[in-house]
């Protein structure tokens, strides 16, 4: 077992178990805030990758330098994201009807966090990246059938390159690192040592459930700067 998607998702849900737990409202607001921090960080490394390469900051250079694709080990399960393109032109469309993140929220029984991080997550990578595209997540698997998101005006046609640029992956490792530390930050930042012992309960439940060389590692990036593209 290693870090894919499930275990990204897992950090996610656990945090917003004991957010909520102990600090109701206050605590889903600072899980929704988190999550936003979160995505838009990543949304900044990717422009900051495309800036350097001279690219515009558009849909389709989004789409290039997206930082993650589908482990094998979450395709060998069957989970890897299934989609469909619904519209082209003038507005892209897609309908997702398997999404690994869904699996692992609604395995752990917590369809009301998967549904207040997906709904927002996308549309903060994107803003991160770049403001001015309208990103919109109108449902999720976790209410319906399947997910739709649609980018306003994308500007795409047949002959758009959406394919990522290998250079721009990083391992989920670094992802689920970033997610654990984004987090944390911001749990810290908002209810102080009571954040810091909510970060430490979600470190000791990642331990437990993929074990302590993992947990271990995601807190060797402590002082990783998740702000800047390497």
């Amino acid at each position: 077992m290693g870090f894919t998607e499930l275990s990204h998702a897992f950090i996610a849900a656990k945090y917003y178990v004991y957010l909520k737990e102990i600090f109701g409202d206050r605590g889903e607001a600072a899980f929704l805030h988190a999550t936003r921090y979160y995505g838009e960080q990543r949304g900044r490394r990717m422009a900051q990758r495309a800036i350097r390469d001279g690219k515009p900051l558009t849909y389709e250079t989004y789409c290039q330098y997206g930082e993650w694709v589908n482990t094998e080990e979450v395709k060998a399960q069957g989970l890897g994201n299934q989609s469909e393109m619904t519209s082209l032109s003038p507005d892209f469309q897609i309908h997702i009807h398997v999404c690994p993140w869904h699996t692992q929220f609604k395995n752990m029984g917590l369809p009301e966090a998967g549904l207040l991080y997906c709904k927002d997550l996308d549309a903060s990578i994107s803003r991160g990246f770049n403001p001015e595209i309208r990103y919109e997540v109108s449902q999720t698997l976790h209410d319906h059938d399947y997910c739709i998101q649609t980018i306003r005006n994308a500007g795409l046609t047949p002959e758009s390159n959406m394919a990522k640029n290998p250079a721009g992956l990083r391992s989920f490792e670094y992802h689920c690192a970033h997610s654990y530390w984004a987090y944390r930050e911001v749990c810290e930042a908002i209810f102080g040592e009571e954040g810091t012992r909510i970060a430490e309960r979600v470190l000791d439940d990642f331990a437990a459930e993929y074990g302590k060389k993992m947990a271990d590692t995601l807190a060797g990036y402590a002082r990783t700067n998740f702000n800047i593209a390497d």
